[in-house]
């Protein structure tokens, strides 16, 4: 081999050696627990099929939407983004507007990760949320009980909720 070769081969070696620090690194701050992910799977398959929604309260400051609602049984990627329509129903996190100190106890979004079943139905209609700059789906609300405070992951078991941003796009709700 000649020189030349010998230093393209231990450079192409040295930057591959950093690639792969920098990828178990990666890995090692955002790993993903497979087993975790399996056993949602599982729990998801095995809820009662019925006349109700799944959804969790998904709560950004200063937005209109509500949070993410599905089918019993079907995947959380499946779930949709919604903006709540309150004419039967208040929102369960829905106080009067001088009960509560902004970001305090009671205050509106306490409920933040929250899972419940919801009876009601999507209108049809799409509502456009000036805040967030979306247009999502209405949901008709009826009814609603509270099933866990405390749910865990919403998508992935890796994910990290900062209080600012969506922990997934939303396809086709940008105008």
């Amino acid at each position: 081999m000649s020189l030349g070769t010998l230093r393209a081969a231990s450079m192409l070696h040295r930057l591959l050696l950093i690639a792969t620090c920098g990828l178990l690194a990666a890995c090692a701050s955002g790993r993903v627990n497979t087993q975790a992910e399996a056993a949602r799977r599982a729990a998801i398959a095995a809820e009662p099929r019925g006349d109700y929604f799944v959804a969790r309260r998904f709560f950004i400051d200063h937005t209109h939407f509500w949070g993410y609602v599905r089918r019993p049984g079907e995947s959380w990627d499946r779930s949709r983004l919604v903006i709540m329509n309150e004419r039967y129903c208040k929102i369960p996190d829905r106080l009067p507007e001088s009960a509560g100190n902004p970001g305090g106890p009671g205050a509106y979004g306490f409920n933040h990760n929250h899972e419940y079943h919801l009876w009601g139905e999507f209108t049809g209609r799409k509502i456009f949320d000036p805040n967030s700059n979306m247009v999502l789906p209405e949901f008709m609300l009826r009814s609603y009980k509270l099933v866990n405070a405390r749910p865990g992951f919403l998508f992935r078991s890796n994910e990290r909720f900062n209080g600012t941003q969506l922990l997934r796009a939303e396809p086709g709700s940008v105008p």
